[in-house]
């Protein structure tokens, strides 16, 4: 559908480029913003669920008090694991990208100091991270 350009928007988008007025540049602004951001990154590959469960905790509570605002969790996607040939094993929690975002969900003290906890990317397959939202500290 082509749709004709009425004259009062001829003649705007006329005086628009003529003149000199400067727009602002939103981006910059948001950039700025993204910048001021206190953001932190941990890397689980290759410790085992309990081992991962207290340094994400540790992280977590050093993070909160640093004033850090994000955390980038990497976990891996769990593709190579071990465990799924394990039938004794449950196939969702005994891979870190699942049983650490659990294990954060289930422990009411840390779920304190937390905002938002990036449910989506852990359900995502082709993500091996998730990011963390913290609150402010009181």
């Amino acid at each position: 559908m082509i749709k004709k350009l009425s004259n009062k928007d001829k003649k705007d988008w006329k005086e628009f480029t003529d003149s000199d007025e400067k727009l602002e540049i939103k981006d910059l602004n948001y950039n700025q913003f993204q910048k001021k951001l206190k953001k932190k990154s941990i890397d689980l590959h290759g410790y085992t669920l309990e081992n991962a469960n207290k340094i994400i905790n540790d992280f977590i509570n050093k993070c909160y008090l640093e004033g850090v605002d994000s955390i980038k969790v990497i976990t891996g996607k769990g593709s190579r694991s071990k465990n799924k040939e394990d039938p004794y094993l449950s196939a969702d929690l005994s891979i870190l990208k699942y049983s650490v975002p659990n294990y954060i969900k289930n422990n009411s003290e840390l779920m304190k100091k937390i905002k938002e906890l990036d449910f989506d990317s852990v359900n995502d397959i082709s993500q091996g991270n998730f990011d963390i939202l913290l609150r402010k500290k009181l």
